[in-house]
């Protein structure tokens, strides 16, 4: 609730319900639009609620076009409502783009759903929750749950990764140790090839060709020992390969098939949204007419007939009970008029049931719609994987063959080279040669030592490193997990909120009223299992409870059919007032709208007045002139709308 103060709104109306033209000023705070039945109160607050964006409002039965412009805060808002054959079209820029919330919560005229649903004993529920999207806080929960599945499997690699990290520094050391005992070794085959050399006379230039010799075999060796360690790399990749193919076979083959198909699913979802909308839209017609004909009735409508109107509203209704038909002008019984309003209630009634029905039936259809979903793209992504890792085999058996050529091919070459080397004819040739070869064969192995050496140093500062990240991700899952909780309660805590607000004013509200030997107005919140479609589910309900006393004291439940109707419609704003401080209605529309509350002495008004207009800048009623004498003068009046 804004607490800076506000300007005036200005609203200009023209052709809207019984109005023919009218420009009222609203200051901040509590307005009072004071008059007898008749004076189009009613269809001001209704142009009002045009303005902000309802289409709760109905024009004027003689013109084809209605118009509202509402100025606030230097900002003009505009609505026109036009006349379409049996219908009426709103178009325009009004205050609000989704009035859902105002027309629950603030805009509480007669026929106000929060109001009515008390009064009607409604799920109370529904009422309060059907402004959440429950559809997209449950794909944000799966989203949040993939994310974190990602989470703890990256984690959990990186323990594994620390667990091994002593097994990779233990396997360091020892070839650190073989290391220093090849070069050790080493060392004292050079020492007797230099003793060996020194005994042999020969020339010069043969000793040289003798090592040249040896040199060409020690560097066709080398490259034979790496060929070899490549093959045994694509081997163990080969390997890897195989077994992921298997895997995605099994995956591929043990995938359930969807009973549903994901399109037919979305057309059929598709076809209950429509149907949706397509009540929605007559529940809002049906209000309309509903509300109309009731002002009508009780003397608050416009005024259909033709002449000069006297100034009792009851000279509408003739000595027989008559009162002329909006529709075609000809005199029908009143009773016959509230037969067919109560048949548009029961329709409206029918209305609302169905598409209750038809949200839960879309909700049941969405979620299957994703499982289906959710299982192809996983059965996608296998066929994508098997075909990459089909695709990588053949390489990896083309390298492998490559490598095995590349083999045989160097093995040969060093035969020719050792061959090549046995022609040279030294003295000592035997014992040098035989020397020659185990210095080969150790330097081979201490550059593999330091192959090895220097991959396990790499993998290890590569594991470390990683590790580093595990305090970051394991903040980023507890993120997540958090989020996951706040998303699977904020549903209940909604649910919570209302009933501890509706309790908690009720409570304020019954002190200051004071109403004899009513003792409590609570709403319990109860779990109970519902079925939908073909599965049961649980779901939340509000439960209202009455609790009276009896002459001597005994306190005793009732129930709402027994409430008086000043009790009964003060229920129904409380619970209002709950949904409007719930959904935080203040921060979307700056006013509250109150009207039909006849039902409630005048004393009682003023206090209800007064407890509401804390709750919005702009508190606007519509109040018969004995009521509005109990308010206080400091309230802006406004005694005659055009």
């Amino acid at each position: 609730m804004a607490q800076e103060s506000k300007p005036v709104a200005q609203v200009d109306v023209r052709n809207i319900g019984g109005i023919d033209e009218a420009s009222v000023t609203l200051p901040e705070g509590v307005s009072i639009l004071t008059g007898r039945n008749a004076t189009n109160r009613t269809s001001f607050l209704q142009a009002l609620m045009a303005g902000l964006g309802s289409r709760q409002s109905s024009l004027k039965g003689d013109a084809e076009k209605g118009e509202v412009t509402l100025v606030l805060d230097d900002e003009t808002y505009t609505r026109t409502l036009q006349r379409r054959g049996d219908s009426v079209s709103f178009d325009g820029d009004p205050y609000l783009d989704d009035p859902e919330l105002a027309d629950l919560f603030a805009f509480l005229l007669e026929n106000n759903e929060a109001r009515q649903a008390v009064a009607r004993g409604d799920d109370l529920r529904e009422i309060i929750m059907r402004p959440i999207d429950i559809d997209s806080i449950e794909a944000e929960i799966r989203e949040c749950k993939r994310e974190r599945e990602e989470l703890e499997s990256e984690i959990e690699k990186l323990d594994s990764l620390e667990r091994d990290l002593s097994d990779l520094e233990t396997d360091r050391r020892e070839k650190v140790e073989s290391l220093e005992a090849a070069r050790e070794e080493l060392e004292s085959v050079n020492d007797e090839l230099d003793e060996l050399d020194t005994g042999i006379e020969e020339s010069q230039t043969r000793k040289q060709e003798l090592e040249n010799a040896f040199q060409r075999v020690r560097d066709a060796r080398s490259k034979l020992d790496n060929i070899e360690f490549d093959l045994e790399t694509e081997r163990s990749t080969l390997s890897e390969l195989k077994a992921e193919r298997e895997e995605l076979h099994e995956t591929i083959e043990n995938a359930e098939k969807p009973d549903e198909n994901a399109d037919r699913l979305a057309g059929r979802i598709d076809e209950l949204r429509g149907r949706k909308r397509s009540l929605d839209d007559d529940i809002n017609e049906l209000g309309s007419v509903i509300n109309f004909n009731e002002d009508l009735i009780d003397g608050s409508g416009i005024e259909i007939y033709e002449g000069t109107p006297s100034d009792d509203p009851t000279d509408a209704l003739n000595a027989d009970g008559q009162t002329v038909c909006w529709t075609c002008g000809s005199e029908v019984g009143t009773d016959q008029i509230e037969a067919t309003l109560d048949r548009l209630r029961e329709l409206r009634s029918d209305k609302l049931d169905e598409r209750s029905e038809i949200r839960a039936k879309i909700q049941e259809l969405t979620d299957q719609q994703s499982s289906i979903r959710e299982a192809e793209r996983e059965i996608e992504r296998a066929q994508e994987r098997l075909t990459a890792v089909e695709t990588e085999i053949e390489s990896t058996e083309s390298r492998i063959a490559d490598l095995e050529d590349q083999i045989e091919s160097k093995q040969e070459e060093i035969e020719e080279l050792e061959q090549d080397a046995e022609s040279i004819d030294v003295e000592g040739y035997d014992e040098s040669i035989k020397l020659h070869r185990e210095a080969n064969e150790i330097e081979l192995r201490i550059e593999r030592f330091k192959d090895e050496i220097e991959e396990i140093d790499d993998e290890i500062d590569k594991r470390e490193a990683a590790i580093e990240r595990r305090e970051e991700l394991k903040s980023e899952r507890e993120e997540l997990a958090s989020r996951l909780t706040e998303l699977r309660t904020r549903v209940d805590r909604i649910e919570e909120t209302a009933v501890e607000e509706f309790n908690e004013h009720m409570e304020t509200v019954l002190e200051i009223l004071e109403y004899e030997n009513l003792d409590r107005i609570w709403i319990e919140r109860r779990e109970t299992e519902v079925r939908e479609g073909r599965r049961k589910v649980t779901r939340t309900r509000f439960e209202l409870h009455i609790v009276r006393s009896s002459s001597d004291g005994t306190a005793y439940e009732d129930t709402v059919d027994h409430l008086s109707e000043s009790e009964r419609e003060v229920t129904g704003l409380v619970f209002a007032l709950a949904g409007y401080l719930v959904h935080d209605v203040y921060e979307t529309v700056p006013f509250v709208l109150l009207d039909s509350l006849e039902a409630i002495d005048s004393d009682r008004i003023a206090r209800v007045v007064d407890y509401f207009r804390t709750h919005a800048d702009y508190l606007v009623t519509a109040l018969l002139p004995e009521d509005a004498n109990a308010l206080p003068e400091e309230y802006a009046y406004t005694e005659s709308i055009d």
